[in-house]
């Protein structure tokens, strides 16, 4: 990687996400050059060049794909804009980074797979939790337990020899929690022309994809439950008999951490708590607690424990802080890392082909596949077998 000259990157719509995360990260990367912004609104364009260092910036998608000086793409415009800008992109060779969800529709999905698989051009979507460094941890921790399980010296064995074979012994399961607070979401997402189907898509694909990656196994069929857009649960079943529940609510508050994650199997347990810690029992040679940075501290005196409740003690001092300015933007300090500058590095050492595949179509297209099994069976009150959709 030392002799490999930094991509130059255009970033295809800069709109508050890419301004906080995808815009300063390509920037900061060793591996990056921030050469090229894309967006209608020239505010936006002029942060990206004043505040970013963006060498040009342009209305125009298409002259961004093909501007001779881009290597690569990060599209991260709404859905509504993902199929034309990829198949300008893959058709022009351009490694793409795209946001997820792939498309507003099953048949824009599939579409953008097609495109992509022809291609054959790197293409990563934006499932960034995948290379959130607690993630990346706990994964290998479960995977590796789940294929090689050793015997837990503790383990109370009842009856021991008396013990009956039952199917399903050690099959995996998780459990994923997320709290969140409408109040904090954008006019957009109550637009059923920009986000017909609500959270249960561009939130759910997020879960479904960690369910996917943590089970490594074929999901089948889904059934949900929803009361209006805010609350809603999924049970997924997979091919080995693996269960996956999501329970996610918009009437919470940032106050709290917004994700848990368990994973079960093998009479071990691994539990990522916000990407701040992950906690393991019966899961040998591992150590029960390990703690991980977080991003943007600006209280390193506080909650100097860190993990979960070093983060609830920095949170806490975060929201008096906002309450006595008057300024709600005062909460956001010493947040997880949830692997967006990651997930940019690691596609570009897979572009090189120094680094494994980040998260690929056909991975997206799996999580995305679920997430509308379950608006399907939220919207028909039945469960709803993934060769529906």
């Amino acid at each position: 990687m030392a002799n490999q000259k930094p991509l130059k990157f255009a970033v295809i719509g800069c709109g508050m996400l890419a301004r906080s995360q995808h815009i300063p990260n390509i920037a900061a990367s060793d591996k990056a050059d921030l050469y090229m912004c894309c967006d209608l609104d020239d505010d936006a364009l002029a942060e990206c060049r004043e505040t970013h260092g963006a060498q040009t910036v342009t209305h125009d998608y298409k002259e961004a794909v093909h501007n001779t000086n881009v290597d690569a793409i990060c599209l991260a415009t709404t859905e509504k804009l993902r199929l034309p800008v990829i198949a300008e992109a893959v058709k022009a060779g351009k490694p793409v980074y795209c946001e997820k969800p792939l498309a507003r529709s099953l048949e824009e999905m599939y579409e953008i797979q097609a495109l992509v698989n022809e291609a054959g051009t790197p293409f990563c979507v934006g499932h960034n939790r995948r290379s959130s460094p607690a993630m990346l941890y706990a994964h290998n921790v479960f995977r590796k337990h789940m294929t090689d399980p050793q015997p837990c010296p503790w383990r109370f064995e009842r009856e021991a020899d008396k013990r009956p074979d039952v199917e399903g012994d050690g099959t995996a399961s998780i459990v994923v929690r997320i709290n969140d607070d409408w109040h904090s979401w954008k006019s957009w997402v109550f637009d059923p022309q920009q986000a017909p189907h609500g959270p249960m898509l561009f939130e759910m694909t997020h879960f479904t994809d960690m369910c996917n990656w943590f089970l490594a196994s074929e999901p089948t069929e889904a059934v949900a439950v929803e009361t209006s857009m805010l609350n809603h649960s999924v049970i997924v079943r997979y091919a080995g008999g693996e269960l996956a529940t999501l329970t996610m609510t918009g009437n919470g508050t940032f106050g709290y951490p917004k994700e848990l994650y368990e994973m079960f199997g093998n009479a071990g347990t691994v539990v990522v708590d916000h990407m701040l810690e992950v906690r393991t029992a019966g899961v040998a040679d591992t150590p029960p607690r390990k703690l991980f940075p977080m991003v943007n501290d600006r209280h390193p005196g506080v909650g100097t424990e860190g993990g979960l409740y070093g983060w609830l003690a920095k949170k806490n001092r975060a929201c008096e802080e906002a309450a006595e300015a008057g300024d709600p933007s005062l909460i956001f300090t010493a947040e997880p890392d949830k692997g967006h500058a990651h997930a940019i590095d690691r596609f570009i050492d897979e572009i090189h082909g120094t680094g494994p595949v980040v998260c690929g179509v056909d991975a997206a297209v799996a999580a995305t596949r679920v997430a509308f099994a379950a608006i399907r069976s939220a919207k028909e009150g039945r469960r709803v077998a993934l060769s529906e959709i």
